[in-house]
């Protein structure tokens, strides 16, 4: 008998753990849920590292440093774009060097699944669910922020599904870069007729409307070529360190 309820508990814990996993109808408020707890956590923390700096007079200085932070990541972008613009300028004499870049400071919140070190939840405010946007960590190319039942999610460089618009080397050879779920990124579909070459580095092309041109992604460290096309295997400059925070492209233009 005692087996029998066993075995009936079983099944019923088995059937509720696979309902909540397959359905995104239930697993929606258990999402938000588990960010609102998540979040009051985070906040109740910061409330009580706050209460230790400003015992020791130091608060102001660290809000004046973040703003400033804030304004020269922004200003950083603006004038990383300026330069990308008169180059193109240079080339080609018909750039409109029109620059109105956008970046936001967001937060992490936790895994989306632990074992998983490339999906993670953020708080961002003014997210639009119908937008992509870049990420960045430091200057370098993180991966991008996409919707999850309508919550901004970061897809780091090593997802599967982050990929973005980059071209490689001096010869700005045009190619798609996406993660493999490893440390490395797989750049495809480079034009067989550009040459590219082990060492080359990997920038993002800004045709995606994702990112700015030119912010750095990594080294290409081995090429091959199949159905037509070249692949490039790149070290990234950034993979799944997980910081506490992140930058992220609101606006290109």
């Amino acid at each position: 008998m005692n087996k029998q309820r066993f075995l009936i508990a079983l099944f019923l814990i088995i059937g509720v753990m696979g309902a909540l996993y397959f359905s995104p109808f239930l697993q929606s408020p258990l999402i938000h849920l588990s960010k609102s707890i998540k979040l009051f956590y985070l906040k109740q923390t910061e409330k009580i590292q706050n209460g230790f700096i400003q015992h020791f007079d130091q608060a102001a200085t660290i809000v004046e440093l973040e703003k400033k932070n804030r304004y020269y990541e922004n200003e950083l972008l603006t004038l990383h774009q300026i330069a990308n613009d008169y180059n193109n300028l240079l080339r080609e004499s018909n750039s409109s060097l029109v620059t109105q870049p956008s970046v936001a400071l967001v937060r992490t919140i936790s895994y989306i699944r632990m074992g998983d070190p490339h999906k993670l939840w953020i708080e961002m405010e003014h997210f639009d669910p119908t937008q992509v946007y870049g990420l960045l960590y430091r200057g370098y190319v993180a991966g991008i922020v996409v919707s999850n039942n309508g919550a901004p999610m970061a897809l780091l460089n090593g997802d599967s599904k982050s990929s973005y618009a980059v071209s490689v080397g001096n010869s700005e050879a045009p190619g798609i870069v996406r993660g493999n779920n490893e440390r490395r990124l797989v750049v495809e579909f480079i034009p067989t007729w550009v040459p590219i070459f082990v060492g080359d580095e990997v920038v993002t092309s800004g045709l995606d409307k994702i990112f700015l041109s030119g912010l750095k992604v990594g080294k290409v460290i081995s090429i091959s070529r199949s159905s037509g096309y070249q692949r490039a295997v790149v070290e990234p400059y950034f993979y799944a360190k997980n910081p506490a925070y992140f930058h992220v492209i609101t606006k290109v233009r």
